[in-house]
């Protein structure tokens, strides 16, 4: 088992893509450890994509791209402005508003940093916010994408643990809310210290009726998406579908800037994206065959009810292997790896599976933002024109604050569980 331990660890930290370093480890215990036939590497290769929930990520990643391309990320800067423009550092407010309303559109943290922060980012300069601020609490607010619904990650987490889908959406609302809360706390904060910009004058109330009629298009995608999945006249697989549909339909007849030439390019981009999340899962799925053989879960299970068995110890202690996980390793892979080991224990300690499963993947959505692998560090970079190390620099406070929202998370579970009680998936 420790020649395993260092084909993983010795295989990333050269470099190789989390994908193949699941792959060659599993390879290298088949081979060399468990003796096992080859031929079943296809078969959990394959078993491991055999799922139909797992049709909703290419569909959502579609959507959201579709969506991106139709350029309703206007329409929502300024029904932002609209809300929160006259509250000091409005820009930075406006940022994270967007956010929370193009997380019901995306389901994914790149998405909303390449999205929003073409935008906001030079609109934050032009004001006379420094460059490693506005890059910074843009790319703070994409943690808030793959929280509230619909969610990505919360489709593979969903896949890896069977908690339902509908029930994991209803409990990020509250969630995502916190954390844009907690990051507006904090832009109001610097907006005091350094004096940052605010609209002064009052918006004509026909401008006003103007802005909300142009946002009504893209905010009736949420809508609709979690309006249907929640009322159940579809699941999520076809409510992506449908926002598929919905987002042509939006950006061809309805805004006309979506052309063929979009689509097809969208088409082809959204191919290549889930390809990449749905090999981590394939892999992953050959390595839960390794984790069973080596009776990993029970092992882990056994070594920390030694440490303790507090569930408030226990919550902590998964924070912190979770935040240093979410530093060099990608979240679905994380969630696919780590879910199946970490939940049952949480089970055995009387935490709510549901509330568990927000409180890790809020942390390890954090993890998007933390260096040296936060990946929307990398696509927040060459839009702002600065190094990856200045806005590592300068989010730092924002992820304070975002642990501060996931310590809230995390030991008042009815923030978690407020909503799906009230839709009857927790009882």
């Amino acid at each position: 088992m420790g020649a395993l331990v260092f084909v993983f660890i010795g295989s990333m930290s050269i470099g190789i893509p989390i994908a193949f370093v699941i792959g060659a480890s599993a390879l290298y215990y088949f081979l060399f450890v468990g003796n096992i036939p080859l031929d079943m590497i296809g078969q959990k290769l394959y078993s491991g994509c055999d799922n139909f929930v797992l049709l909703a990520i290419p569909f959502f990643i579609l959507a959201g791209d579709l969506m991106n391309r139709s350029r309703i990320t206007d329409s929502l800067v300024n029904f932002a402005k609209l809300l929160v423009g006259r509250i000091p550092g409005a820009m930075a407010h406006v940022t994270v508003v967007c956010s929370i309303f193009f997380a019901g559109i995306t389901g994914a943290g790149v998405a909303d940093v390449a999205a929003l922060g073409s935008v906001l980012i030079p609109a934050m300069q032009k004001e006379g916010y420094k460059t490693d601020y506005a890059a910074a609490i843009t790319v703070a607010g994409s943690v808030i994408g793959p929280i509230i619904p619909p969610s990505i990650i919360m489709v593979v987490y969903a896949m890896t643990t069977g908690e339902s889908v509908g029930a994991l959406f209803a409990a990020g609302f509250v969630p995502g809310l916190a954390v844009g809360l907690v990051l507006m706390v904090m832009s109001y904060y610097f907006a005091l210290k350094y004096n940052h910009p605010r609209r002064t004058e009052a918006i004509p109330f026909s401008d006003a009726v103007v802005t909300v009629r142009k946002s009504l298009i893209a905010l009736m995608c949420p809508v609709i998406l979690v309006g249907g999945i929640f009322s159940g006249d579809f699941t999520p697989t076809e409510a992506a579908a449908i926002a598929c549909f919905y987002a042509i339909v939006a950006g061809v007849f309805l805004l006309r800037t979506l052309t063929v030439k979009d689509i097809i390019e969208c088409f082809a981009r959204s191919a290549v994206s889930s390809s990449v999340i749905l090999l981590i899962i394939a892999m992953a799925g050959l390595f839960s065959q390794v984790m069973a053989l080596e009776h990993l879960p029970h092992t882990a299970a056994n070594f920390i009810l030694q440490i303790t068995d507090n569930k408030y110890v226990y919550l902590l202690l998964v924070n912190i292997l979770l935040l240093f996980m979410g530093m060099i390793m990608e979240t679905a892979a994380s969630v696919i790896l780590l879910a199946p080991i970490l939940l049952p224990i949480a089970i055995q300690l009387g935490i709510q599976p549901l509330h568990f499963a927000l409180v890790m993947l809020v942390n390890l959505n954090i993890g998007l933002i933390t260096p040296p692998v936060g990946v929307c560090l990398f696509a927040a970079s060459p839009i702002a024109g600065i190094s990856i190390e200045k806005i590592s620099k300068a989010v730092m406070p924002f992820i304070c604050a975002e642990l501060f929202a996931l310590m809230l998370i995390t030991y008042i579970p009815e923030l978690v569980l407020v909503i799906p009680r009230m839709l009857g998936f927790v009882h």
